[in-house]
Formats: structure tokens, sequence, C-alpha cells
């Protein structure tokens, strides 16, 4: 009979440093290979491998080859989920640079959070499927988000169908940098990966952050209601 959860070795795996900042680098749910993985944490291509097994072992990481290649990704939404609620009680790192400002800032406005949009922008982007009436609830227990039979035509018209399958379409995730809600699951993920076949936001080669292209920002005020934040 399996006992309590163990989570000191979880918050083990993930209270290193180095560790931390290479599940940071996967965050947005793509696969990396180790020597990305190792220049994002700061250490040595050794160390790094090192830490990439501890992760493997953990259930926190996997690990896809790729011809002669080993590349990783987080194990699951799970982990993503873990990670942004622990962004949340974490206290900010200190900016020592014009270039990490730059980075952080731009974090802040828009980024992935494991598949689905994060930032400012989509904590706006949640907020306008409310006014719509796309979606209802808060979010609380008792009041869950839900898809409307309008919220469907309205994403219809954008290319953007509910995606069947185990994983939930409709959930939420509380945006570590805005402390407000923002759609997550498979519909969250679904919608990100429209904005991006339509050119509406751009991922960056490396890191999470997204850039909000110009035609997305006019796509998403007339098209959503969508009021970006400046």
């Amino acid at each position: 009979m399996d006992g309590d959860a163990d989570i000191a070795s979880v918050a083990a795996l993930i209270g290193d440093r180095a560790r931390a900042r290479v599940l940071r680098a996967l965050g947005d749910g793509r696969a990396l290979p180790a020597s990305v993985l190792a220049a994002e944490a700061g250490v040595a291509a050794s160390t790094a491998s090192e830490h990439l097994a501890r992760l493997v072992a953990g259930g926190l990481v996997r690990v896809e080859p790729r011809g002669r290649h080993r590349y990783y990704r987080l194990a699951g939404p799970d982990v993503g989920a873990v990670l942004e609620a622990l962004a949340r009680v974490a206290p900010a790192e200190p900016v020592r640079s014009l270039r990490a400002g730059s980075r952080a800032a731009a974090l802040r406005y828009a980024r992935s959070c494991y598949d689905h949009l994060a930032g400012r922008v989509g904590v706006a982007v949640m907020a306008a499927l409310l006014r719509a009436g796309a979606l209802t609830g808060d979010g609380s227990p008792g009041e869950a988000y839900e898809l409307t039979v309008s919220g469907r035509a309205l994403l219809a018209d954008l290319g953007v169908g509910v995606p069947r399958g185990s994983r939930p379409a409709v959930r939420h995730c509380v945006d570590w940098s805005e402390q407000r809600h923002h759609l997550a699951g498979s519909l969250g993920a679904a919608l990100l990966a429209r904005m991006i076949e339509l050119a509406w936001l751009e991922r960056a080669e490396r890191g999470r952050a997204l850039t909000l292209t110009d035609r997305g920002a006019r796509e998403l005020e007339v098209r959503l209601g969508v009021e970006l934040p400046a």
C-alpha cells in the first residue's frame, strides 16, 4: 500500500538552482538538447547531464532520442503547473543588467506557460473571453470555467476547435506575474498554437517569451475584443 505523497523528494529536485533553471528553460513545453540546457543553467555539459539524469529519474523530465542526439522536455502539463505555482510564491530574481531587465519585461508581457499563453497578454485574452460570454464561471471550485455555445462559435471562426482526449479542455492557471487567471487546458494549448500559426504571436528561438506582432495586436482587439496592456 502506498503512503502519503513524497513532496520532499520532488522539492529537492527542483530546489537546486541549476536544475530549477533547466526546468524553467523547458517551461514552454518544447524539447531542447542538453547543450542548450547547460547554457541556460550556466553549468558545464557534464554537470548538466548529471542534473538531467536526476530530473528524468524523478519523473519531472523525459528524454527523447532523435538520431544521435537526446532531447529533453517536461514530463507533462502537471509539471508545468507546479513550476507556475512555485513562481507565484517565489521572490523575484534581482535584475543586474539591461539585458536581464528586457528579458524579464518580455516574459511578463507575453510568454508560454507550458503550452498555453500567459503574461499580461494571456490574462487580457482570458478577460476578453469572459466579457464576450465565450466562457462562464469564475474559476472557483463551485464555478469552474466552461466554454459556452457562443464561445465554441467564436473560436471556430478563428479555426480553433475543442480538442478531444483525456486532458480537460478548459482549465486555468493563476498567472504568477499578474496574479490573475489565464486560459490553460487543451483549449488554451490549441488557441496558442493557432495564434502562432496565424503569426499573431512569434516564439523566440530560445526562452519562453513570445512576441506579439502588430497584426496580432490588431486581430486580438478586433476579433476577440482584447484590451491589450501597454
